[in-house]
């Protein structure tokens, strides 16, 4: 997080595009965090001035060297979804304070080969080391704790233009993972 470029609003939210690149098997690229155990979709601030549109194709092509002609947009989340920071993970000592981060979510259709996803494509250190293609569900499991209901609130809204015959079925472990404690479907238990 860059504090002098990227944009945090009054109430201590930074902008953040979050992009689901979905291949024609419906499936869904998830990264491993470089030099950590966390997988994740990419993500990146949105910087002072910059159209969340802008912010989406440059962390793309920074996170995994794709190009915008090498993806389709097929939707976007209608507003931003926020999630909040665990306390230990708020740094308290800077200014501006950021809470957590608004969200734009784009779901992208990927146009090109596999080999085309690539972490060497920007000087800065690549925020993955690692990647698999990931069931529909499969990264509100994998991600860290405080991301999963914005996961599966991204997941959910944007799901219906993936799948317009409904959504997956829930998997397995999704009523321990998200604290439900009943069983539910897509068409049940919206978060």
């Amino acid at each position: 997080m860059d504090r002098e470029t990227d944009y945090i609003d009054a109430d201590g939210y930074r902008a953040n595009v979050g992009i689901i690149i979905m291949n024609d098997d419906r499936q869904l690229f998830i990264g491993g965090r470089a030099k950590a155990r966390g997988w994740q979709f990419p993500q990146g601030g949105v910087r002072r001035g910059e159209r969340p549109e802008e912010a989406l194709y440059r962390e793309l092509e920074e996170e995994v060297g794709l190009r915008r002609s090498q993806v389709e947009e097929v939707a976007r989340t209608r507003t931003w979804l926020r999630y909040r920071l665990p306390p230990q993970f708020v740094r308290r000592d800077s200014s501006p304070l950021c809470i957590g981060q608004k969200q734009r979510w784009f779901l992208l259709r990927l146009g090109a080969e596999d080999s085309a996803l690539r972490f060497d494509s920007t000087e800065q250190p690549p925020e993955f080391d690692r990647w698999r293609w990931a069931e529909w569900w499969d990264a509100v499991r994998d991600v860290i704790y405080f991301k999963r209901r914005v996961y599966s609130r991204a997941l959910h809204e944007l799901g219906a233009h993936a799948f317009p015959e409904g959504l997956p079925a829930y998997p397995e472990w999704w009523d321990e993972r998200m604290g439900s404690g009943r069983k539910s479907g897509p068409g049940q238990d919206r978060p």
